[in-house]
């Protein structure tokens, strides 16, 4: 198939990193393409931080009425009626709205062309397209950027095949409320959509390979997660490995067996439905990477220095089909440093930035830089101050008082190296100490900083007086 026609720039994916590049590319008047073969997007807008988001807030409102007693105050029944197409349809709006949004700002582009379809390498600034309609395209540029991100895993489980697996695509779809919730994966995923689904009203299980819940984070935070969880009725299930499962037919109601081995020992769980949450595969295998002389690891992630060049001149990949980090904000400043390293002469890279995070359960855990754990693996000499949230005036007033706050500071010069809590709005509080490790600032700052009473903000101050040397 001959060349149909020449760009200046294609750009393969359009998530949060993607699509801000196409139409920056194309306001400089660079002739651009942007080939998706999915929906405009990407995860974040379509299957990840928009509708679960927006689900999550209301599991919240379910849960605030369960204890809206506690508080002083009659709302009639006990257990509030959770309408599941009601929840899907908001969330199917306002994913619609911000899809919609960016669907039009790339439509109204000039020098802008968004290509439907599936792309694939047939040399290294050549690309097939098999067009979602029909037919095909082959399209070129010197310049191409590969933004394809990643798809939920399959773990390899015998049996799967024979019944409806859930993944946190197809969860969202649910018209109804699972009698009982199996997860497979206790990371972030699989922690978030399992206590949505208990405050919906599920029964819930979560299985996890390791012997914790979120095995990136300290163990106290972990921990933290998992008596949060406990608390609310959600049973964990550690150090299982599932094998095997079938489809089940009890008291009517169709649903599955999962086998697994816990500890050296057999067991089964029954459940309704199955929700895999067991990581990400990068959206690479269609890609003929080959073709082009890209080089992927071991799980198939592009390879990138670190100005996320690919190892071909003129090609380099942003967001999650890179490795590292999964999260929308590193996509988004994956953008900004490839602006401003292949079009502004800069020569920024991304070895160096601060790595915050948030994660929605409720309250939520937030975090930035280094933990305790990783520095401590590092060698690094450090210092460690920890508190309860059962300290923090407005944690009280609020009766949100679970969970804790930490710090990790260097000891040798008194920089914030890293920061993690667990307690209410915490991606917030977690973001201002951010500000104050991107300023340089010593912890000091934070320890004698006068911050409005009563806010969350004032809590540093204890925080950062209550060392354990």
């Amino acid at each position: 198939m001959a060349v149909e026609k020449e760009f200046d720039a294609i750009i393969i994916g359009s998530g949060q990193g993607g699509t801000p590049l196409a139409t920056a590319l194309a306001a400089r008047g660079l002739d651009t393409a942007l080939v998706e073969m999915r929906q405009v997007g990407g995860t974040c807008v379509n299957f990840g931080c928009t509708p679960t988001k927006t689900m999550i807030a209301s599991a919240q409102v379910a849960h605030a009425a369960r204890r809206a007693a506690h508080f002083g105050i009659g709302i009639g029944a006990t257990e509030p009626k959770v309408d599941m197409v009601r929840v899907r349809q908001r969330k199917r709006d306002i994913v619609s709205s911000f899809r919609g949004g960016s669907e039009n700002r790339i439509e109204s582009a000039d020098n802008l062309e968004l290509i439907r379809g599936r792309a694939a390498f047939r040399s290294s600034h050549t690309l097939d397209v098999t067009l979602s309609g029909g037919g095909a395209r082959s399209v070129s540029a010197q310049k191409i950027f590969i933004n394809t991100g990643t798809r939920p895993a399959v773990p390899s489980i015998a049996g799967l095949d024979t019944i409806e697996a859930l993944d946190n695509e197809s969860i969202m779809e649910l018209d109804r409320v699972p009698e009982h919730l199996v997860i497979v994966g206790g990371g972030y995923i699989g922690v978030e959509f399992g206590q949505m689904f208990r405050r919906f009203g599920a029964r819930v299980t979560i299985v996890q390979r390791q012997s914790r819940l979120l095995p990136r984070e300290d163990a106290d935070l972990s921990d933290a997660v998992a008596e949060l969880l406990t608390a609310e009725g959600i049973d964990l299930v550690f150090d299982a490995s599932p094998s095997a499962v079938s489809a089940s037919s009890a008291n009517g109601s169709e649903g599955f067996v999962l086998s697994l081995e816990v500890t050296g020992k057999s067991r089964t769980i029954s459940g309704s439905h199955l929700l895999l949450a067991a990581g990400r595969a990068p959206n690479t295998d269609h890609l003929n990477p080959g073709a082009a002389g890209l080089k992927l690891d071991g799980r198939g992630y592009i390879k990138v220095n670190d100005r996320l060049e690919a190892g071909v001149e003129g090609v380099w990949a942003l967001g999650d089909v890179k490795g590292g980090p999964a999260f929308t904000h590193i996509s988004y400043d994956d953008y900004r440093v490839l602006v401003r390293n292949v079009f502004e002469g800069g020569k920024v890279s991304i070895s160096q930035r601060l790595l915050p995070y948030t994660v929605f359960i409720d309250p939520q855990l937030g975090r930035v830089g280094i933990g305790e754990d990783q520095a401590r693996a590092a060698g690094r000499k450090i210092r460690v101050a920890s508190m309860p949230m059962s300290w923090v005036a407005r944690a009280l007033e609020s009766d949100d008082s679970f969970g804790l706050m930490k710090a990790v500071v260097d000891a040798e010069t008194d920089r914030i190296l890293g920061f993690g809590m667990i307690g209410m709005q915490a991606g917030e509080i977690a973001g201002a100490v951010q500000i104050a490790m991107m300023g340089g600032l010593p912890y000091t700052a934070l320890r004698d900083g006068v911050f409005s009473h009563p806010t969350l903000m004032e809590a540093l101050n204890n925080l950062f007086a209550s060392f354990k040397d």
